[in-house]
């Protein structure tokens, strides 16, 4: 009798997560976002978490929000804490859950992509795979893809081309990335972001790579001397929904919602192809208006140094990441993004 009721209370919890809330009835969304102190979380995930939804649904929807920084997360556990339904929904990045699923690297390829309008392409191509990977990984509804500014190389000592990168130890916070390092004929070393300037300092890496913005913000021009702006990446990032929450909403709220996050997407897409500029500006000394301007020297990649970035993401970084992912990850990546680059 003991073991019936058991099971019968398993299987009324499991109906109760599962069936959709009626239109009256209100739903509040327990969310993470990304770092609190950058511009994605300022301007648009808190904000469209915290008043937006709530506003623009009568209070259908309300959300709560909070940074990954403010509850101590470093961002390789969020998308294990949504599938287990701590948080309703998540942002992150996926080179630091790739590790779990390989296939999420594909989105942002180290060395894939140099200006931010093909980066968008890749993004809308791959969108339909990847949802299917967080959906069968993660119990996890996809709903966001957005750029963070794009992820260069900052460096202790002087650097004037990519050559020069060799036998340097570069921090980096991916596979892909890694990928890059060693192909360049350098060592990747895997830094926590909060620890990169000591590290810069006491010479454990020489450089470190991370998004313009990022790297002003946290101060790296205190440490590092050489602004290389040769694009490694993107600092692609996701926005996921527990699908449990996600079929609890119905039908009118989920499509309330999808609408919603597409605009603040699109405005994301907008807000980091303008950050790249004023970021790289304000670290190595030029205007900038939103802080005070650092003194770090400009280094622009030549003609040289891209078509040896192209060399390596085809002999190195491309391969590594097929014996990573699999055979049918590897075709679903050639019929969506290759089209886009131009690559099989």
């Amino acid at each position: 009798m003991k073991t019936t009721l058991m099971v019968a209370a398993v299987a009324l919890g499991t109906s109760l997560l599962t069936t959709p809330l009626s239109a009256e009835e209100p739903v509040e969304i327990k969310a993470v976002g990304t770092w609190g102190n950058l511009t994605n979380f300022q301007k648009h995930e808190g904000p469209f978490w915290n008043d937006h939804i709530g506003q623009i649904t009568d209070g259908k929807i309300t959300g709560e929000i909070k940074s990954q920084t403010e509850l101590g997360l470093k961002g390789f556990e969020i998308m294990r804490m949504i599938k287990l339904g701590v948080f309703d929904y998540a942002y992150g990045l996926p080179g630091y859950v790739a590790a779990e699923t390989p296939a999420l690297e594909g989105l942002d390829l180290s060395a894939l992509t140099q200006d931010i309008a093909t980066q968008r392409k890749v993004s809308d191509a791959y969108f339909p795979v990847l949802e299917k990977e967080f959906a069968s990984v993660y119990n996890a509804k996809l709903l966001q893809l957005y750029p963070f500014p794009s992820q260069t190389l900052w460096c202790r000592d002087e650097i004037k081309s990519i050559a020069d990168l060799k036998d340097k130890k570069i921090r980096v916070y991916s596979a892909t990335l890694g990928d890059f390092v060693e192909g360049v004929g350098g060592t990747s070393v895997t830094v926590p972001f909060a620890e990169v300037i000591p590290a810069l300092e006491k010479g454990v890496v020489d450089c470190g790579i991370t998004g313009t913005m990022s790297a002003y913000k946290a101060k790296w021009n205190q440490v590092a001397n050489y602004a290389y702006v040769l694009r490694v990446g993107w600092g692609m990032a996701f926005g996921a929904m527990n699908m449990d929450t996600w079929n609890k909403l119905g039908a009118d709220n989920q499509a309330t919602l999808a609408k919603e996050l597409s605009t603040m997407t699109d405005a994301m897409w907008d807000e980091t192809a303008s950050e790249d500029e004023i970021a790289i500006s304000c670290i190595t000394g030029g205007k900038c208006d939103i802080g005070e301007a650092g003194s770090m020297v400009l280094v622009e990649p030549s003609e040289a140094d891209l078509i040896q970035q192209v060399e390596i993401m085809n002999s190195v970084v491309l391969p590594r990441w097929a014996e990573r992912c699999g055979e049918e990850c590897i075709d679903n990546w050639k019929e969506t993004v290759g089209p886009v680059v131009g690559l099989q």
